[in-house]
């Protein structure tokens, strides 16, 4: 007979032993915390998950939540913060103090906002001053001129474009800082539901442009706080 599984340091209680296994060591192993991904899964077991999370008192960012998984989550943590437009939940509420450079997340068109919004605050619950500037796309080339200064105070930007994708190219060639691409599936039909966006941005011809998945604003503001995190040594 098989011996019976022994728990891990970090493994959550009984109710997630069938669905999942929490790295809630995350945070001391690479300096940022577990984030759970909900599209997929059932509000139950988010509210399980959730559940453990409380109980671990683990910094925890859940990330594509839906009215229901949000409702399973606010049950087990009801102070967590709660974007419905980014569709994000943050526990706790409160992001850390800021430390590092900043990041400036831009949008090109309102329609890219909730993939913006996703970047902009999981770069501040992973502890880095965030701005967000919107509706700055090249059909306007003045807009994003116009924000010079701020594009330039930034340690990494975060550009948020579907359509053409155009826009940050534009930006890697203003500024010295890194530039990570988004691809949206806003746009018309030859888009391709982010497809054209995805494309345009791995063709970039300006130097300093790193690209994400479509849709994938958690990844932008992840590797956005990891560039302008402080400089050690």
């Amino acid at each position: 007979m098989a011996e019976p599984r022994t728990r891990g340091p970090w493994e959550p209680g009984d109710a997630l032993r069938d669905i999942a296994e929490l790295d809630l060591d995350r945070a001391a192993r690479r300096g940022y915390p577990e984030a759970v991904y909900c599209e997929g899964k059932t509000a139950a077991q988010v509210g399980a998950i959730a559940a453990a999370v409380g109980e671990r008192k683990a910094r925890t960012l859940f990330t594509r939540a839906s009215a229901d998984h949000v409702d399973a989550i606010l049950a087990a943590l009801p102070d967590a913060a709660h974007d419905e437009t980014a569709r994000l939940v943050a526990w706790p509420a409160e992001p850390p103090e800021p430390t590092g450079g900043g990041v400036l997340v831009v949008a090109a068109g309102t329609s890219d906002l909730p993939v913006a919004r996703e970047a902009l605050l999981v770069a501040r619950h992973l502890g880095r001053s965030a701005e967000l500037v919107v509706d700055v796309g090249i059909a306007g080339l003045q807009r994003i001129l116009s924000r010079l200064d701020q594009l330039r105070a930034a340690r990494a930007i975060v550009v948020v474009a579907g359509m053409d994708g155009a826009l940050p190219g534009v930006v890697a060639g203003l500024v010295a800082a890194p530039v990570i691409a988004v691809p949206t599936s806003v746009g018309y039909g030859a888009a391709f539901e982010g497809l054209a966006p995805l494309l345009t941005m791995l063709n970039s011809c300006a130097p300093g442009v790193a690209v994400v998945n479509i849709d994938n604003g958690y990844g932008a503001g992840h590797m956005a706080a990891q560039i302008a995190a402080p400089v050690s040594g």
